[in-house]
């Protein structure tokens, strides 16, 4: 099985240009990695970058924060989906969830999933660096039942990022059915082949091209 083939090949800094994201799209060819991650503005031309490939666009819906309004998320998935994304990862509403209110965080990954309405995968960030243990438990059940796709650890916007222990506990969390991404501080070879025995199914990663040479240099994996 071929690392590549499980990462997302991720740029969303704000000061990514046209040749950043075009690179992107080549390294992507060029690796076979499962999706670039780019911000909605860069969809488009990362689609037309990668017709024909099988590399996916994943883009970011109510990023980093999760504080848009539901029905700001749903048009900026369905305006994704135009666009050209076959994959999403939205942010819940972090303030919504610490503050117990379930409806609403469920309501919110609700307003995603039908906006994808079967046209692309949903990944729902969590943001473990903020939660408790409690909190992530709740959050990835209610993505469950809101229909998800995926449950995402984080958006490597807000300090911290993957860890083990959090990886081991979504999966428990979720079952066997969906997916778990881990992303945010994932660099190495070494990195993924934690994620992954924790219980990753994707890797969300920045350092994708460093990581897969490291595989090309090893036989453990």
């Amino acid at each position: 099985m071929s690392i590549a083939g499980i990462i997302d090949h991720t740029l969303l800094r704000s000061d990514a240009t046209l040749e950043d994201i075009r690179q992107l799209a080549n390294e992507a060819k060029e690796y076979g990695f499962a999706s670039v991650c780019v911000n909605p503005a860069w969809i488009a031309f990362a689609a037309e970058q990668l017709a024909g490939t099988g590399v996916k666009v994943c883009t970011v819906i109510g990023f980093p924060l999760g504080a848009s309004t539901s029905r700001t998320k749903a048009y900026e998935t369905e305006e994704a989906i135009r666009s050209g994304a076959a994959e999403v990862d939205m942010v819940i509403p972090i303030g919504a969830l610490k503050s117990g209110d379930d409806d609403a965080v469920l309501r919110d990954i609700r307003a995603v999933v039908d906006a994808a309405a079967g046209k692309a995968l949903v990944k729902v960030i969590i943001e473990t660096s903020l939660l408790t243990d409690e909190e992530k438990v709740r959050a990835c059940r209610l993505a469950v039942q809101a229909g998800a796709d995926f449950v995402k650890t984080s958006t490597g916007f807000q300090g911290g990022g993957a860890s083990v222990e959090d990886v081991a506990l979504m999966r428990r969390t979720v079952g066997p059915d969906i997916g778990v991404k881990a992303s945010g501080g994932i660099r190495s070879l070494e990195d993924v082949h934690r994620m992954v025995k924790a219980g990753a199914t994707r890797i969300g990663a920045s350092s994708g091209v460093q990581i897969v040479k490291g595989e090309q240099g090893s036989s453990a994996y």
